[in-house]
């Protein structure tokens, strides 16, 4: 797509969910590789939007499945998926690879995780995990765990001493450090034990909304302060009414740049780029999806039945040229904009994936 920059997605899905097997997952806390639809609209539609990559989801994150075993199932999934659609996807483990995927009309996936639970008790597993190609580990979801406190855990406690070692072995194997969804303390402590920079891949900035799964300026700064980068997401958390739209969005980047600097700033949508059709339908099953993400104890404040979990006027293949037009609209020249739509996540993946500590 020549008339569009480089689009990172720093957290994003590929799929369709308007698929019946996608759309059953949807509806269930923690669905696995097999029940996404990455069919020849999912494909069509992320060529269409210019996307060049994305960090999707795979492994653990919440539920009874064996976290360790089902995270190697899932990415031998993933391989399969990207294997049978070669044409289109790239699976990226440098920087150089997002680069090709770009220069060969090419999706790049990265591979992550929206909780490390999957390590156990075994650092020795972060190696595992980055010689099969993850790229990207988020230490916490919601909820605490071994590591540390997640955003919506009531004593934010921070890091453990083992989440220390955890941090410490994900720089050693040059994976991203990912603290979305992290208590504030856990990562400000996680911001401050790594050597290499760290990530916020998909947030708002809670001096906007405030709101647990926000970040505030100190976060913020941080980060950004030793090199790391910061992803706006596309989500309700937005906006304390939990109606989200574009504006807010734009918003919430303005104040990230301002706060962090151009130069550490870009979007995780934390969605598809394929948009659900059947809206009203979709209403019908998501009070049942909230509620028992609530009973589960894996919900965040802010997740209520009548919001969606994503910008309505926001969404669709057309959501990255949109996100455009509004930044230009607010004054910001070609080169910020080229800076925030995907060169601050390409760079910060140069310093963190290259062999070289850079700081």
């Amino acid at each position: 797509m020549t008339d569009l920059p480089m689009i990172i997605n720093a957290l994003g899905q590929l799929d369709n969910p308007n698929a019946p097997r996608s759309a059953e997952a949807a509806a269930q806390l923690n669905p696995s590789s097999e029940q996404l639809t990455v069919d020849a609209r999912t494909l069509a539609d992320a060529h269409a939007s210019g996307l060049t990559a994305v960090n999707i989801t795979l492994g653990y994150t919440m539920g009874d499945l064996p976290p360790y075993e089902h995270t190697l199932h899932e990415i031998a999934v993933w391989d399969g998926i990207v294997r049978d659609n070669a044409a289109d996807l790239l699976k990226v483990r440098t920087a150089a690879d997002i680069r090709r995927a770009r220069e060969e009309h090419r999706i790049g996936v990265i591979y992550g995780f929206q909780n490390a639970v999957a390590v156990g008790e075994d650092t020795g597993r972060i190696a595992t995990f980055a010689d099969l190609g993850v790229r990207v580990v988020q230490l916490t979801y919601n909820q605490a765990n071994h590591i540390g406190d997640g955003s919506m855990a009531p004593q934010n406690r921070g890091l453990t001493d083992f989440g220390r070692s955890v941090v410490e072995a994900l720089d050693e194997h040059h994976l991203m450090v990912d603290l979305s969804h992290s208590g504030e303390r856990t990562c400000l402590e996680a911001a401050r034990t790594a050597r290499r920079p760290v990530s916020i891949n998909h947030t708002g900035c809670r001096a906007l909304a405030d709101l647990p799964r926000n970040k505030t300026d100190e976060e913020l700064r941080l980060v950004a302060s030793r090199g790391g980068f910061v992803g706006i997401y596309f989500m309700p958390f937005l906006n304390v009414s939990g109606h989200a739209t574009a504006a807010d969005v734009v918003e919430h980047i303005v104040h990230a740049v301002d706060v962090c600097g151009e130069d550490h700033v870009g979007i995780g949508t934390d969605g598809t780029v394929t948009s659900i059709d059947d809206l009203d339908a979709y209403r019908a099953h998501l009070a049942e999806h909230v509620a028992l993400r609530r009973q589960a104890g894996v919900g965040a404040a802010g997740e209520r039945d009548d919001t969606l979990p994503f910008v309505l006027d926001l969404r669709g293949v057309d959501q990255f040229r949109e996100l455009i037009r509004l930044l230009e609209r607010r004054g910001y020249t070609s080169e910020r904009i080229e800076k925030i739509m995907g060169g601050n996540f390409l760079d910060y993946a140069d310093r963190v994936w290259a062999p070289e500590v850079s700081r």
